[in-house]
């Protein structure tokens, strides 16, 4: 049976209740946030996706690759339970993803999934 159309998205959440990729997107001037959200909306709709626009990183973590006027951004995500989870987003500054970042999605991930089964 297909996934629902389009696919829920939702923003990681800390224990503290913060949540890194919506605190880092407000941060970012309104063209930016938009051109992002875009290219989040696709995937919402259209999963599953590859490149251009969707870049695998492996152990189930995805990344949305965000072409910005003069920079580019990086959303790392998961699909769970038919819901893309928006683990973590970055400028990226180097040709790879740096492993710093993907450690952290991973471990936001890891968080999530204990949690949603306990």
């Amino acid at each position: 049976m297909p996934a629902p159309r389009p696919l829920n998205v939702i923003f990681y959440r800390s224990a503290s209740g913060n949540e890194p990729v919506r605190d880092w997107l407000k941060d970012l001037p309104a063209d930016e946030r938009r051109t992002i959200g875009e290219d989040i909306k696709t995937v919402q709709y259209r999963w599953p996706l590859g490149m251009p626009l969707v870049d695998s990183l492996g152990d189930g973590l995805w990344e949305v690759r965000t072409r910005l006027p003069t920079r580019i951004a990086r959303t790392l995500f998961i699909v769970h339970q038919e819901e893309i989870l928006l683990l973590h987003s970055f400028i990226k500054k180097t040709q790879r993803t740096p492993s710093e970042d993907r450690a952290l999605a991973l471990k936001r991930k890891h968080a999530y999934i204990q949690n949603s089964q306990g």
